[in-house]
């Protein structure tokens, strides 16, 4: 996993979660706490609302990108970036300054003015984007969407459903359209990746968010610095049924879960929460070997899916042949003595690792669980269905 640096900020696996807070000088912003069209009024919120909470990382929205409003120009764009030029030179703490656009003449100018980042909600939509970052050394977060201005985050198709595992609604093909939008474009130096939660467009539904956040870790196969921005997000809401008041909560909770699964910058209004929230999950990450003077890293690969995303990175994906069998799947099965024998036999010529005597322990890898198979006709009915659950149970 690359480590990217911005002004002086490291930001990878081998530092702490960095804390993204959010300043709006766009009045129809709908997060009102965060929204100051007056500099000083800016700088205050910046100063005691945003840095001394925690924020390591400032984001200045000059637009909203709410679906719902018309897409501002870069010219009008950069009538608003003078306030924020302003704000910049107001404050007194120490913290990074990203500019939220897509248009690179308005990065351009706001990394010429003193801000120290850009969040491109574009996705490298514009061409000229990645070399403006480039010639400022900037860092650059890199939103997934499609290769227009004017549609950020409206990746795909909506919930495609392409029968990923056994949870259809859960493994829609979103998750894959949004890689698909990240790696296109290629990335700067120091590229973050954002899997861009939320209402971009109305054919994205809840479940695509569900999908994306519940397979993080395959972002990781980027090999960059994975951005998240989930707070009080729609797609959470309405799992525990409250609104935007109630949902800092909920939040928090995926705040924890997203840094465990591997995100290393969240996007926030809500910053002392959320940092506290971001340390717990990064506390509880799994330890793994890790020694960058000796180039040696073990993956987070919880999955097959994530492995292969892993090895499609480091072989650059031209004509690999991907082999699934590569995560370890430990299955209990509890049945009558009778029952568990014959179970326990059609594993072992199966390939498949068995322990135990009524109560066995399978451990196994995916292919040879799907070509377990009785070969047997007196297979007690509870073998049977033991068995063809086993065959089923890894698609």
């Amino acid at each position: 996993m690359r480590t990217v640096t911005a002004a002086g900020l490291p930001i990878g696996d081998d530092h702490p979660p960095r804390i993204m807070g959010v300043l709006n000088v766009s009045e129809e912003s709908p997060y009102d706490g965060s929204v100051h069209a007056d500099p000083g009024e800016a700088a205050a919120y910046v100063d005691e609302a945003l840095v001394s909470q925690g924020a390591d990382i400032v984001d200045v929205g000059l637009q909203s990108a709410n679906k719902r409003f018309e897409v501002l120009s870069a010219a009008a764009e950069l009538d608003r970036l003078e306030t924020a030029v302003e704000t910049v030179a107001s404050t007194s703490g120490d913290v990074v300054w990203s500019i939220e656009t897509r248009y690179h003449e308005v990065a351009d100018a706001a990394l010429s003015a003193g801000f120290d980042m850009v969040n491109d909600v574009g996705g490298f939509a514009d061409p000229e984007m990645p070399p403006v970052c480039a010639d400022y050394d900037a860092a650059v977060s890199k939103m997934a969407s499609p290769p227009d201005l004017k549609r950020p985050g409206a990746v795909g198709n909506g919930n495609r459903a392409t029968g990923r595992g056994a949870d259809p609604a859960r493994r829609s093909g979103h998750a894959d359209d949004v890689y698909e939008a990240l790696a296109r474009n290629g990335f700067t130096d120091k590229t973050l990746v954002d899997p861009a939660f939320g209402g971009w467009s109305t054919a994205k539904t809840l479940a695509d968010d569900r999908e994306t956040f519940d397979r993080l870790r395959e972002f990781r196969g980027l090999g960059r610095p994975i951005l998240v921005s989930i707070n009080r997000k729609n797609f959470l809401k309405d799992v525990v049924d409250r609104d935007t008041d109630g949902a800092l909560p909920t939040s928090l909770a995926a705040t924890a879960m997203a840094v465990e699964r591997g995100a290393h910058v969240v996007r926030t209004h809500d910053v002392a929460a959320t940092r506290d929230a971001a340390r717990i999950g990064h506390e509880f990450t799994r330890d793994r070997l890790r020694d960058p003077a000796a180039g040696v890293a073990e993956l987070d690969v919880t999955t097959d899916a994530v492995f292969r995303r892993h090895l499609e990175r480091v072989s650059g994906g031209d004509g690999v042949e991907v082999n699934d069998a590569v995560v370890t799947r430990v299955v209990e099965v509890d049945l009558p003595p009778v029952a568990a024998e014959h179970v326990a036999t059609a594993a072992r010529r199966a390939g498949i690792d068995v322990y135990g005597d009524e109560t066995l322990l399978l451990v196994g890898e995916a292919p040879q669980f799907r070509s377990v198979d009785t070969a047997s006709n007196d297979a007690p009915e509870a073998a049977e269905r033991a068995i063809e659950r086993l065959c089923g149970g890894f698609e």
